[in-house]
């Protein structure tokens, strides 16, 4: 890595292209870190890359396999640059697979679709939580992020001992940090070695991981990482008693407490698959500030004792929090739900632009929209997990540019309760929004009669967190009866024969109504 930075920065032309003069005068540990802050995950540059057309593909393929290859791994590795390396092998590989595949075929264009829309789809994905656990291990410290490998790896593989579930937990957060740094060859290599080594204690981790290691390189590692849970052993309660029964506990935590600590969190792992990482995480939390209040005590044990009481507390808040926001999702159809979150979201940072909260909430909604029908205990997971990424992503908005105070504690205080921060985020009332008037917040120009739904639904969405941000008091009623009104004037206008003229004239009661809100 360091012959790399240096090549990059003997290199003037492409130092002064890429602005990355600042970076080449530093060391070389603060020149990674900085060559590092510049790679950003563009959604909007993402959406530009297009697959050619099946004859050029096909053309591409025939001419040179190699740059075809190459080519696609290039286009992924600049669309998502926190993309793991192994896992763009493996995927510019199954690339060149159904290209190869689909070119004999008669239908090229169905047979592409049908095959490269799953490989976007799971790029997407995946680099997601590429990204996500990037951001762990360098937003907290090195215990969170053990912590959730050793969540993810226990629940992964429950039949396993604790002496291999911890050794291969460290392993896979070192490899973590040298894939979030950017050397893709230590990467790929690190990755391999991991795999191999799984594959040779099939017996002793978990047998579901036959099937992949009978696959050839690079296809074995994405098939280990994505291989279901396996089946739950019959398990003794004893062990995990031991942590709120026994009298030595906090002899044991005072000892060694990364390791008690540790030993814990697979205890209950492995006893609780049905339960999402945030949610074992919060257990865990629970249980280390407990130890840190009562091993200080005269009498240590009856104070700790109650810890399971606690674990399932904090559980069942979890959980009914889910049920809530499925039952309200549920009740409210998954538009009008849209709409409720927006207003939630607005009120707790309406220091994002409209544009930002309409997309942010799209994806908690489409969320709850995928998660809500599951049944209780996927569906549980489902919420859960597609929040840690949602919250994740406006945690790098705040981190790149502060949104308020609110946002910045739950971002930064606890990684397990990032979630159950933000749901209880309320108002801020520290902002000021800048002064509007009715005619800058409702748009009534003729240009909304061409709109389609979605852009309708978007300029409807502007609105109505726009209206939020200069009346966060307001009631969700007077939010929705101005909506509702804004809508039918469209609807009526844009069938109307002079429709410029419909808008200005039946406008003026929306604009009393929007007035009336304002001043409130």
């Amino acid at each position: 890595m360091t012959t790399f930075l240096e090549y990059i920065c003997s290199n003037q032309g492409m130092v002064e292209k890429h602005m990355f003069t600042d970076c080449c005068t530093t060391n070389n540990t603060e020149r990674l870190e900085c060559f590092l802050s510049y790679k950003k995950d563009d959604m909007d540059y993402r959406e530009i890359f297009q697959i050619p057309k099946p004859e050029q593909i096909c053309e591409m393929d025939k001419e040179n396999q190699m740059s075809m290859k190459a080519w696609y791994g290039y286009e992924i590795s600049r669309r998502h640059p926190f993309l793991y390396g192994p896992t763009i092998l493996t995927m510019s590989a199954c690339y060149e697979t159904a290209v190869q595949t689909c070119c004999q075929e008669e239908n090229k264009t169905e047979c592409l679709q049908i095959k490269l829309d799953p490989i976007r789809k799971y790029i997407k994905e995946i680099s997601l939580r590429h990204h996500h656990l990037c951001d762990i291990g360098i937003k907290f410290n090195h215990n969170v992020a053990k912590a959730v490998e050793l969540v993810l790896l226990t629940k992964k593989q429950p039949k396993a001992n604790f002496s291999e579930i911890a050794k291969l937990t460290t392993d896979i957060k070192n490899l973590h940090k040298i894939c979030c740094e950017g050397n893709a060859v230590a990467c790929t290599l690190g990755r391999s070695q991991l795999m191999n080594y799984t594959c040779s204690k099939q017996v002793t981790l978990s047998s579901k991981t036959t099937q992949c290691c009978e696959q050839p390189e690079p296809f074995r590692g994405e098939c280990i990482i994505n291989l279901e849970n396996d089946d739950k052993p019959n398990l003794s309660p004893l062990p995990l008693r031991r942590f709120t029964e026994d009298q030595s506990v906090c002899k044991q935590f005072t000892g060694k407490q990364d390791s008690f600590l540790e030993e814990f969190l697979y205890e209950y792992s492995r006893r609780h698959s049905e339960l999402a990482v945030p949610v074992i995480l919060r257990v865990d939390t629970i249980y280390r500030n407990l130890l840190g209040k009562c091993c200080t005590l005269e009498n240590p044990w009856e104070c700790y004792s109650r810890g399971n009481e606690m674990f399932q507390r904090v559980v069942r808040e979890s959980r009914d929090r889910v049920k809530n926001h499925c039952g309200l999702h549920e009740k409210l159809g998954a538009s009008n739900f849209h709409d409720r979150l927006i207003v939630l979201y607005t009120k707790k940072a309406p220091q994002l632009s409209v544009q930002e909260l309409v997309v942010f909430t799209k994806k908690m909604a489409d969320a709850a929209t995928k998660c809500c029908p599951l049944r209780e205990e996927q569906q549980f997971i489902c919420v859960e997990d597609s929040a840690k990424l949602i919250l994740g992503a406006l945690c790098r908005r705040h981190e790149a540019e502060p949104i308020n105070a609110g946002v910045g504690h739950c971002c930064d205080h606890s990684y397990a309760f990032r979630k159950p921060c933000f749901d209880d985020l309320q108002v801020d009332g520290a902002y000021l929004s800048p002064s509007l008037s009715c005619d800058q917040v409702i748009n009534l120009k003729e240009d909304l009669c061409k709109a389609q739904e979605e852009e309708l639904q978007i300029a409807k969405q502007k609105l109505l967190s726009s209206l939020v941000k200069q009346n966060p008091y307001a009631t969700e009623m007077q939010f929705q009866s101005i909506i509702v009104d804004f809508l039918h004037l469209i609807g009526m206008c844009c069938h109307a024969e002079k429709s410029e003229k419909c808008l200005q004239e039946e406008g003026s009661k929306l604009m009393k109504k929007c007035q009336s809100l304002l001043e409130d």
